[in-house]
């Protein structure tokens, strides 16, 4: 797991939601538009319960982790969002918006295995270095690499038929 605690700048910021760019490092590809709806939905009755994290970068923010939660303020049509604002380098930054989601809404497989190759070559470490740092075994975040030896039609095959990331290291 990452070891530094983020480093809020006062309190939660209310940022112009065109001022926010989104994050170079988003591993999820692939976004249901249905449940952005839902979410939309759900932000125009209630509010956003939890801001969406930042970091200044120029004259913008940039995303570091709520890219559905800034899809759905954007399809609510909010003019300004929440936002806590951070101070992270780009390896952080990669780190965390690859475990935001993770434990927010399961990524796929390839997206798994993409950002967890990214956040590697961010952070120029061993398999087992970032396996320890993501707090996941070895063994597992090698069999999600493995993932990758997959042609981007073979992943699409797998996605479309729905099969489980097992099913798809047996196609291997």
């Amino acid at each position: 797991m990452l070891q530094r605690k983020p480093k809020v700048k006062g309190k939660v910021l209310s940022i112009p939601i065109e001022r926010i760019e989104a994050s170079p490092f988003q591993a999820r590809t692939q976004f249901d538009e249905q449940e952005i709806a839902r979410l939309a939905l759900s932000i125009m009755q209630n509010g956003l319960l939890q801001p969406v994290t930042v970091r200044k970068v120029g004259e913008h923010f940039q995303l570091i982790a709520g890219e559905r939660r800034l899809r759905a303020c954007k399809l609510a049509q909010l003019q300004e969002v929440p936002a806590i604002l951070c101070e992270y380098k780009d390896q952080q930054t990669a780190a965390l918006g690859l475990l935001e989601n993770i434990q927010r809404q399961n990524l796929n497989p390839f997206e798994q295995a993409k950002g967890i190759r990214e956040v590697i070559r961010l952070w120029g470490c061993t398999q087992e270095e970032a396996a320890k740092r993501l707090g996941m075994a070895q063994p597992t975040l090698n069999n999600k690499l493995r993932l990758l030896a997959l042609t981007d039609n073979q992943q699409e095959f797998c996605l479309q038929h729905n099969l489980t990331e097992r099913h798809a290291r047996a196609v291997l």
